[in-house]
């Protein structure tokens, strides 16, 4: 059975959907922002928050550092933008400490091999490679041999190229998950059934979704057909500052999507055909012929 532990949850079939807040860059580069949005996944009921991380000169082309871009500093060159928006170590020390005290996983995804230098000071109990990463093997390859489980994300790639980066990484401690890289994506394009298509060729490796539609019943849909773990961006207002901003989900959303997934758990049940005792009265009652 597929089955990967992070921290002290496992996440694979027959255990409970590991919930994934995604606050990426949605704090704006704001610690207080980044602590409201812990706040609101912690009360939902969410596993894990998860960030990104970038060194910008690597990241960046260099032919886009010097675009100037309007941002909620002011005008300034992109690459400025980049820096405003991540985290220090000091701020992430601070992020880390504030997780713990509210008993919720951290992780990120790490946009290059610098990066997850920068974060691994901090040892995080997973990895995240982000769509866009799928086709980098040498970062997924840097992320694998910290030993920690790694989850891909294979929006914007063909079977072929998750195919490669499968082959290239391993099997063992890995977790996959269906996505479609579209902000906000359209429902006609989520091509769900890609996780049973999933759940097929990696048998070894725990399948889920991470989504970028707007509404939740896509995302519920996604549990009932076995994603294992599901991951959306969290936002305080869907109409703050940010590329995401849209196609993410407001805290009382959170909270909606963390409830009826776990109903939803409990409604599918074994696939075993039952009376159940709350039906006998019922039976007695309604059954002409006992």
């Amino acid at each position: 059975m597929a089955e990967v532990k992070i921290g002290d949850k496992f996440v694979g079939d027959g255990h409970p959907a590991f919930i994934i807040a995604e606050i990426g860059i949605n704090h704006n580069g704001s610690v207080e922002v980044a602590k409201k949005l812990i706040d609101g996944a912690a009360l939902a009921g969410c596993d894990a928050v998860k960030f990104q991380k970038r060194t910008p000169e690597i990241c960046v082309p260099r032919d886009q550092w010097e675009i100037e871009r309007d941002t909620p500093w002011g005008r300034m060159t992109y690459i400025d933008y980049r820096h405003k928006v991540e985290f220090t170590k000091d701020e992430y020390a601070e992020i880390d400490r504030y997780c713990k005290e509210k008993g919720i996983i951290w992780f990120a995804s790490c946009w290059d091999e610098e990066a997850v230098d920068f974060i691994e000071q901090f040892e995080p109990l997973c990895y995240k490679a982000a769509s866009a990463s799928l086709t980098d093997i040498s970062l997924l390859k840097k992320k694998k041999s910290t030993g920690r489980p790694l989850m891909i994300s294979t929006g914007m790639s063909s079977m072929e190229e998750i195919q490669v980066a499968v082959d290239a990484i391993g099997k063992d401690n890995l977790l996959i998950a269906h996505s479609t890289s579209t902000y906000p994506c359209p429902v006609k394009e989520l091509n769900l059934r890609m996780i049973q298509t999933l759940k097929g060729l990696y048998p070894e490796c725990p399948i889920g979704y991470s989504g970028h539609e707007v509404g939740l019943s896509t995302t519920w849909a996604s549990v009932a057909l076995g994603a294992t773990f599901i991951e959306r961006h969290i936002t305080l207002d869907r109409a703050m500052w940010g590329t995401d901003q849209a196609a993410s989900v407001e805290v009382g959303g959170m909270m909606r999507l963390v409830s009826n997934t776990r109903d939803i758990e409990a409604a599918l049940g074994d696939g075993v055909k039952k009376v159940y005792e709350s039906e006998l009265g019922p039976r007695k009652k309604l059954r002409r012929v006992q």
